[in-house]
């Protein structure tokens, strides 16, 4: 056994199951004090599913499967409500049931004073707790950062605990809630797309629209006949020269009203 516990696992409670498949009576207790204790090893709710586990439930250690799911689902302030029906704990049990209490209490705020974990941790000095949580993020239990200044600890991540079956329906609840909000978010979506595409089909009908008249308005004028009322070029160059023939006119008569005025005044005199 202390060989297969040895051997690297990419998932530590893995070799405590394969274990329980054989472990019997006091081999299965045995088996629970080292997962327990075990470095790395915070969930344990394959272990509570073997067979030879529950079977501890009505034998004289059914005291140590009470504490396996105390470890699963509790906290530390559980364990002196039900200090009666447990077996004596070793210091790593006690530190490790701690590191879980701060799991359990950072899932629910990411802002933890140091007084709340202080009387949660039944810990009394602020140095053993930080200590206690440097130890949590070194086995990336948790992660944040101790703000001694505002004596509390910033949660930025938390590992997840075991889930009591009877607390399933709860969370497909919420599962179902969430995936409601995402189909009426994509409808919403979905319905504000086709909203954008009508209004650019119309916007492109409406310009296709306008250039056809356009262009219906240049055929016309093509179309008509040439000539003076025909061409508007023609008739804007033929008014210019008129103008220009009126100006010269006009010029002409003016030079010879003056010499004509000119030469009678002088035999007057």
């Amino acid at each position: 056994m202390c060989e297969l516990l040895s051997a690297g696992s990419g998932n530590p409670l893995e070799q405590f199951v394969l274990l329980a498949k054989n472990a019997k009576g006091a081999a299965a207790v045995e088996l629970v004090k080292q997962a327990l204790e075990a470095p790395g090893v915070y969930v344990f709710g394959e272990l509570l599913d073997m067979a030879n586990i529950q079977d501890l439930e009505n034998s004289p250690n059914a005291k140590y499967l009470t504490l396996l799911n105390l470890f699963a689902y509790g906290t530390y302030k559980s364990l002196a409500e039900s200090v009666e029906s447990l077996p004596e704990l070793t210091d790593a049990m006690r530190r490790k049931l701690r590191l879980l209490t701060v799991v359990s209490l950072a899932e629910q705020n990411k802002l933890l004073p140091y007084s709340l974990l202080m009387a949660e941790l039944e810990i009394s000095t602020v140095r053993e707790l930080e200590d206690l949580v440097i130890e949590g993020i070194s086995a990336s239990v948790v992660l944040g950062k101790l703000d001694q200044k505002c004596s509390c600890f910033e949660v930025d991540f938390v590992i997840g605990r075991d889930i009591r079956k009877i607390d399933m329906g709860a969370i497909v609840s919420v599962l179902s809630a969430w995936c409601d909000n995402c189909d009426s978010m994509l409808t919403n979506i979905e319905t504000q797309v086709d909203k954008v595409n009508k209004e650019k089909s119309d916007t492109n009908s409406h310009k296709a629209a306008l250039e056809q008249k356009i262009n219906d308005v240049k055929q016309q004028i093509k179309n008509q006949p040439s000539g003076e009322d025909g061409d508007p070029d023609s008739r804007m160059e033929t008014e210019r020269m008129d103008r220009r023939d009126k100006k010269a006119a006009k010029g002409k008569g003016l030079r010879g009203t003056s010499k004509s005025g000119g030469s009678g005044s002088f035999w007057k005199q």
